[in-house]
């Protein structure tokens, strides 16, 4: 490795070693080296993409799931250029804003608690929206929901739903608490069902397909 190798391998350890103490999953030594071989070699095929630790979340699941690591980098190089061609067709800023209209519709009241509370959306949708929530769910509802998204023909555009119905399964929870504390749960999630989260994500989006063809009817 040359000197730039060997600081980003330094970071991407100490990244590692901070995400290995929230998740017991991967708290084996053994996993370090998995993730500075798996992302360096992602960062040097792609040599115009940057270090970010949200690199490390992105790429847990698949180091934890699969046996090789030529398996993990090739899933996680997969993910990462599937990520990079939604965002070319769909900035980020219009992938917030979506949500941002779909939370409106299908969650007013409390979308409506959170504006009376000053809780800023665009601080954490954008990294719900961004990292498909590995940054914020408990490691094992990452593993279930990605096994759904990647049986998916369209897992990026069911993404949203899927946020949106987390936010219906602790809606009573978070209606309970202040901003600061709003904040705090919505950057690290409770354990969740996933099976459930699926479910009323399906929904939510069948209830906005209606509504839309409702209004297409209507002009």
């Amino acid at each position: 490795m040359d000197k730039i190798d060997n600081e980003i391998a330094k970071r991407i350890r100490g990244e590692v070693s901070r995400y290995q103490r929230r998740v017991p999953e991967i708290q084996s030594s053994e996993y370090i080296q998995s993730f500075v071989n798996v992302i360096l070699a992602y960062l040097n095929t792609n040599r115009d993409v940057e270090y970010n630790p949200n690199l490390v979340s992105l790429c847990a699941p698949f180091i934890y799931v699969l046996n090789t690591e030529c398996d993990a980098y090739y899933c996680f190089e997969r993910l990462m250029t599937a990520i990079e061609e939604y965002n070319s067709t769909f900035s980020l800023k219009e992938q917030v804003a979506q949500f941002m209209t779909l939370f409106r519709c299908g969650l007013p009241e409390l979308c409506s608690y959170f504006d009376e509370e000053e809780v800023d959306i665009n601080e954490w949708s954008t990294s719900w929206l961004q990292n498909l929530l590995a940054k914020e769910m408990k490691f094992e509802n990452v593993v279930r929901l990605w096994d759904t998204y990647f049986a998916m023909p369209d897992p990026f555009a069911f993404h949203p739903y899927v946020c949106l119905s987390i936010l219906l399964s602790a809606k009573e929870a978070l209606e309970d608490l202040e901003q600061s504390e709003i904040r705090t749960m919505l950057l690290r999630l409770p354990s969740l069902n996933i099976e459930m989260i699926i479910a009323d994500a399906y929904n939510f989006r069948h209830e906005t397909i209606e509504r839309q063809m409702n209004e297409d009817g209507e002009l």
